[in-house]
């Protein structure tokens, strides 16, 4: 074969391979429409702007072929039915806190948040480098689901209640809302938990239904209007050190879909995740001070209230290690993290924390 020849023949060759690929390239990044539902109102711009923000994202990544469209919570399904949704197969996704489906299975918070656990940072060392991501979804597995860590509000805020707080008896007879476990550990404190999605939480504290309320901090809260019918805002939510909203996928629809796409959720979970506690910190340094001006009384919880907590948790996750084979799973490698984080915590972190900010406080 003389040299013109064979070039033309590779040429053929080479046109012909480039032909038969592309339909191969095709159908490995299919064009596809996935409904994601969340646990949260269109008027939270952080917690539901974080889906947004996951679904423009995947789209990006994907080259537009990968389109998500999310949904408030109430539109599709109520905020807290939307594992139900994933689970059922009514929508492909969703955006919610775990916690929220303690009702199943306590160990459902875990993954979330649990009183006197860990903090934003610990929680993602936690998650992605400390075993936890494995953990949580070995657990979700049941339920024919997979969870992606989404998004961290930071340490949360105690709460607002329609009168003060000065000791461990004016807990009795309060109803509260509350999430997650954090109710089981305040009841035998005498609170009277309810849990409720964020949309519905104003109407029942304005009619007296509930005598208090907690859900995340200054920035929503003031959305909220919280503040207009309970005017005393407690700090910290120690049962929300640190909690993870989740991007939750329906196991059967994530493992159908090509790499490059799960790999885009996965990426997408973990922008979210980054970004959305640092939203979270700009927005609530400046909520804060507006609402002090707005005339909101801020207390520290009492410590006789902070101390009889601790110790009915440390009950609680007792008896649930005894009795619920999963929560131990998932309690006990998670409780020898907290001990060495919080070891190594405590001596960078803690030390230099405590002085600059008490040089701060002092006007230094």
């Amino acid at each position: 074969m003389d040299r013109r020849r064979f070039i033309q023949t590779a040429g053929l060759s080479a046109g012909a391979s480039l032909t038969l690929a592309a339909p191969a390239l095709a159908q490995s990044t299919p064009n596809l429409r996935w409904r994601m539902t969340s646990s949260f109102p269109n008027t939270l711009d952080t917690l539901f702007g974080s889906s947004q923000l996951f679904a423009k994202t995947v789209s990006d990544l994907t080259g537009g072929k990968f389109k998500i469209d999310v949904f408030p919570a109430g539109e599709l399904v109520p905020g807290l039915q939307a594992l139900d949704a994933v689970q059922g197969g009514t929508v492909e996704a969703a955006h919610s806190v775990l916690y929220y489906y303690v009702g199943k299975d306590p160990t459902f918070a875990i993954g979330s948040a649990i009183p006197f656990g860990l903090n934003a940072r610990q929680q993602n060392a936690w998650l992605y480098n400390g075993g936890g991501n494995e953990a949580v979804n070995a657990f979700l597995a049941d339920y024919g689901v997979v969870a992606h860590p989404g998004g961290n509000t930071g340490t949360q805020m105690g709460g607002w209640f329609r009168k003060e707080i000065n000791s461990l008896a004016d807990l009795k007879g309060l109803k509260m809302r509350i999430a997650g476990i954090a109710g089981q550990v305040l009841a035998p404190l005498g609170v009277v938990a309810q849990q409720l999605a964020g949309g519905d939480v104003y109407p029942a504290l304005e009619r007296g239904t509930l005598d208090a309320t907690e859900f995340v901090g200054p920035y929503d809260d003031e959305k909220l209007g919280f503040y207009q019918v309970a005017p005393f805002y407690y700090y910290p939510a120690f049962w929300e050190a640190g909690p993870t909203v989740h991007y939750i996928f329906n196991k059967v629809k994530m493992e159908e879909l090509p790499a490059t796409y799960r790999a885009a959720l996965e990426t997408a979970s973990t922008v979210c995740n980054t970004r959305m506690l640092a939203d979270y910190d700009v927005k609530n340094m400046r909520a804060i001070r507006s609402l002090v001006g707005k005339g909101v009384q801020l207390r520290p919880l009492p410590r006789d209230v902070l101390d009889a907590a601790y110790d009915s948790a440390k009950t609680l996750y007792s008896q649930l290690d005894a009795s619920n084979p999963k929560w131990k799973a998932m309690y006990d490698p998670w409780s020898q993290f907290r001990t060495q984080v919080y070891e190594w915590f405590r001596v960078a972190e803690y030390t230099n924390d405590t002085y600059v900010y008490s040089q701060q406080a002092a006007g230094k």
